[in-house]
């Protein structure tokens, strides 16, 4: 897991329209980077709305939303359309880009053991500095805890 005070690892990810989309670019703008398992399931698609709801207040605060998930460009576009989301989604279908964050980790779901995305945030700052780190996030409250984060 990257730390306060460390450079974010910079990448290149297919979003849902299936442009490249690199971290880099968003230099000189607040980003929040949220890592989620999968589209279209409950609690993704509540933090998803949660960030759709609050964009127009993530825009007037200069602040980016960009949310990475294992799914393909395709699934990507069906979860945009379905809830109107205005943010960047990225298909990370390698978990690259999870693994080098630390978000790809062990879970136990009804003691079966497998890999998958931990639901984390990184606020990074306009010169891709990691900010802060939000791990064990509450899906629904994450939107609005990350505004207030950037308050």
């Amino acid at each position: 897991m990257l730390e306060i005070g460390q450079k974010a690892v910079d990448f290149t990810l297919k979003d849902q329209n299936d442009n490249e989309v690199k971290l880099s670019d968003f230099l000189g703008k607040k980003v929040v980077l949220y890592f989620y398992p999968k589209d279209m399931t409950p609690g993704c698609s509540a933090q998803a709305k949660g960030f759709a709801e609050l964009f127009d207040e993530f825009s007037k605060k200069g602040a980016i939303i960009i949310g990475v998930s294992k799914d393909t460009v395709k699934s990507h576009k069906k979860f945009e359309e379905k809830y109107s989301l205005p943010f960047i989604l990225l298909s990370d279908p390698e978990h690259e880009v999870m693994e080098a964050y630390g978000v790809w980790q062990e879970k136990k779901l009804y003691g079966k053991v497998s890999m998958g995305t931990v639901r984390t945030t990184y606020i990074i700052d306009e010169n891709g500095v990691v900010e802060n780190v939000f791990t064990k996030v509450k899906a629904a409250q994450n939107p609005q805890d990350m505004l207030n984060e950037l308050s």
